[in-house]
């Protein structure tokens, strides 16, 4: 069959439905991770989960997706409507489980979908992906009769929380779903575990009517600040299209980045576990792998990827980890995947236990000039392009600054860093300063730019 190649992407399957992949794609696409997890191993159940977004393609793709396990020979478990983490957790409870597909188009616009894909426990990625997509051009199916049934993946997923969090104190706390997969379940989990939240958005509306779901961009978190300010409560979460990520806003309205939350987290989760490695990507701040070795931590900085970070966690068995962009991964009591609503959880006891503020729990961590995550659209070519001549200036540490090479280049001053990288998901050139002086950041954006104007 003919595949659009580009779609299949570093972490998942992503693009815009019925340009890049229609229906027929996503009946294959299933048929080709039967034929992968049989691969794999040939004693694995045939059982899988499918869930999928809030998205008005969603529901036809998920369907499209179970018809493609059954003609497998596959046994699919229907979840309906949920978030990404609820996938992950169903492959955590239900330990036959072989694997399973979430169909989302996470924080992207209301046009494209996709597909997270799942593997006993894990997610795949990289070259993985890479086999479905070759698995598919060969036509190298299964052939059987499988079935199909719905499963109530919400009752063991709240019951196992309300558990965990008996003893959550009740505080003020506003929660934008942004129309997202989040409306499907945060009321009832946070309500389980003794919380009275205030909902925006809660209706899940692949429309997105309100505003894009990612509360990793400021603009988007416009209405959560008001609502925080309005109704004087201690924090505010926001979360995307999926709810694997988190965007926080403390009392005041400040956005709390995604390096700020693991610093405010760590203290809390190196008190309770004796593994003290902590894992970060490469557009985390030096403040932050710096507070958490002064923690006791051992910090790690590794490349950007919610499925490389979470791997790394499993791998390093730490305790706790995450993203700039507000991907975090708690492994110290639950299953280490990035859940956004669990996470708010943990925000929500640690306030609740130490009777503090986020700025009070954040005062030790220093303040800095810094810029967002930059992303200037570019060709695959130019990306990688920019982040070589970018090596080939800095090629050596020297008495000035040391290199890292670890995700594209990143360049420590005595008074700060500066990131580049190539997207691993889209044409796309990624950009990150940040210093202890604006003097410092104009300095480093200037060194930067001198190499990446002439080329873009």
């Amino acid at each position: 069959m003919k595949l659009n190649s580009v779609i299949f992407r570093e972490y998942d399957i992503r693009g815009v439905y019925n340009k890049d992949f229609d229906l027929d794609f996503a009946f294959h696409l299933a048929r080709a991770h039967a034929k992968f997890i049989v691969q794999k191993d040939p004693k694995s159940s045939k059982k899988v989960s499918v869930g999928y977004d809030a998205r008005l393609s969603s529901p036809d793709i998920a369907d499209a997706i179970a018809k493609g396990y059954v003609a497998s020979g596959f046994q699919v478990l229907e979840l309906g409507l949920i978030t990404s983490p609820i996938s992950y957790f169903s492959t955590f409870y239900l330990k036959d489980l072989a694997g399973g597909i979430m169909v989302t188009g996470s924080h992207n616009p209301p046009e494209y979908n996709g597909f997270k894909i799942s593997v006993g426990a894990g997610t795949i990625f990289g070259e993985n992906i890479q086999d479905l997509y070759k698995i598919m051009e060969a036509e190298d199916f299964l052939s059987g009769e499988g079935s199909r049934e719905h499963f109530d993946i919400f009752t063991p997923y709240v019951e196992k929380h309300k558990e965990e969090f008996k003893n959550l104190k009740s505080i003020p706390v506003v929660l934008d779903c942004g129309n997202g997969a989040a409306g499907s379940i945060v009321r009832r989990l946070y309500e389980a575990c003794g919380l009275k939240p205030t909902i925006l958005f809660e209706e899940p509306d692949g429309r997105f009517p309100n505003h894009h779901p990612d509360p990793t961009i400021e603009k988007n978190l416009v209405w959560l600040k008001e609502a925080v300010q309005k109704e004087g409560a201690l924090v505010g979460l926001g979360f995307d299209g999926d709810a694997d990520r988190i965007g926080i806003v403390d009392q005041n309205g400040r956005v709390v980045w995604g390096d700020e939350f693991i610093a405010l987290m760590t203290p809390s989760v190196l008190e309770s576990s004796s593994v003290k490695k902590i894992v970060g990507d490469v557009k985390c701040s030096d403040r932050m792998y710096d507070f958490i070795n002064k923690a006791g931590g051992e910090a790690i900085m590794w490349k950007t990827g919610h499925s490389l970070i979470k791997e790394k966690i499993k791998t390093e068995k730490a305790p706790f980890g995450g993203e700039l962009s507000g991907h975090i991964f708690f492994n110290d009591r639950n299953f280490g995947y990035d859940d956004a609503i669990y996470a708010g959880l943990r925000l929500i006891e640690v306030l609740g236990q130490t009777g503090k503020t986020i700025p009070e729990l954040l005062k030790d961590f220093p303040p800095a000039f810094n810029t967002p995550e930059i992303r200037i659209d570019t060709t695959e070519e130019k990306k990688h392009e920019v982040v070589e001549a970018l090596k080939a200036k800095f090629s050596k540490s020297s008495d000035e600054y040391s290199v890292n090479l670890i995700d594209g280049i990143r360049v420590s001053f005595k008074d700060g860093w500066a990131l580049a990288r190539a997207s691993n998901t889209q044409p796309v050139l990624v950009l990150r300063f940040e210093s202890e002086s604006e003097e410092g950041l104009n300095r480093m954006r200037a060194l930067f730019d001198e190499v990446i104007e002439p080329l873009l």
